[in-house]
């Protein structure tokens, strides 16, 4: 795995980027196990099968959904016996977090509070729980994948579920319905200005599907998406020495190979001294797709350190 140098001539960055590939090749291959900090590869089980969800556009029947926050956490799958990441990572929670809990699998998402996902993931990501931490974090609580019947039909069973459990960190999410468009935007602006990320869409008909599909919707202010990172472009002039963009590759269609683009926008001195480690994923914004079908105006969010593409 190479580096993409864009300026032969600068030595020093050439110099430092090599020993930075160097650094994360040895990371990747657990050598240096502290320099990625990820959850435990031994802790992998297989992914769970989830609901995801597509981006809502503007025409559809709003009154077949219902509306709920999206929170900025980290999704959590409970299978009956053990909390798990949307990648498969057992997550190290306190045993008293998950005390009484039922056999039966919740899919809900690890939260700290609005505009805390930074916490959330930190918190989520320790192989010893530190009891503290864990204190502030809610399992928002949004379906049950093993129970039949349609989404409407699960609410009620969600909310008992949630009720038998008694525990003021497992919480059921709340559903409710809008008449029109007008109304859906009315309510995200309020979400959004109180510290909200966002809202979900879900249809009231659905069965729970492990797939991408138009029964869930995400609505946003912004669109966001993941790519992963595949090199680090030196930087020039001010951020010489340092990283100016990641190329990172957008995931691919029928086996193929994803394209990529530079994304350096958005990206704070601190990250360009440490940018994530080839390999990582990172959330971009962006504002829709030009001819090409790469991101317009696309800008760094985040790592997802819960999610490897």
């Amino acid at each position: 795995m190479r580096q993409q140098i864009t300026s032969s001539g600068e030595r020093a960055n050439t110099a430092f980027f090599r020993l930075k590939t160097l650094h994360y090749l040895l990371a990747l291959a657990g050598i240096l196990a502290p320099a990625l900090p990820a959850l435990s590869a031994s802790a992998v089980a297989q992914a769970p099968s989830l609901m995801l969800a597509k981006v809502y556009q503007p025409g559809i029947a709003l009154q077949a959904y219902w509306v709920s926050e999206k929170f900025d956490g980290v999704r959590g799958y409970w299978d009956g016996e053990q909390l798990l990441t949307r990648g498969g990572e057992r997550i190290a929670a306190p045993a008293w977090f998950t005390a009484g809990w039922p056999k039966t699998p919740l899919d809900g998402e690890l939260w700290a509070g609005r505009g805390q996902f930074a916490r959330a993931v930190s918190t989520v990501r320790q192989q010893t729980p530190d009891d503290d931490a864990w204190r502030a974090m809610r399992f928002m609580v949004f379906d049950l994948p093993a129970q039949g019947g349609t989404f409407s039909e699960r609410i009620p069973a969600l909310n008992g579920v949630v009720s038998r459990i008694d525990q003021p960190w497992v919480q059921a999410v709340a559903q409710s319905k809008v008449a029109n468009h007008a109304a859906l935007q009315a309510l995200l602006t309020t979400t959004v200005k109180r510290g909200g990320e966002g809202l979900m869409l879900h249809r009231g008909a659905s069965l729970y599907k492990g797939a991408r599909n138009d029964d869930l919707l995400k609505v946003k202010t912004h669109e966001d998406t993941e790519a992963r990172v595949v090199a680090h472009v030196p930087g020039k002039g001010k951020y010489a020495g340092m990283v100016g963009a990641l190329l990172v590759e957008m995931p691919g269609a029928d086996g193929k190979q994803g394209q990529r683009f530079k994304l350096g926008t958005g990206l704070s001195d601190e990250q360009r001294q440490n940018p994530p480690p080839v390999g990582s994923t990172v959330t971009y914004r962006f504002r829709g797709l030009n001819d090409s079908g790469l991101p317009r105006f696309a800008s760094f969010m985040r790592v997802r350190e819960d999610l490897r593409l």
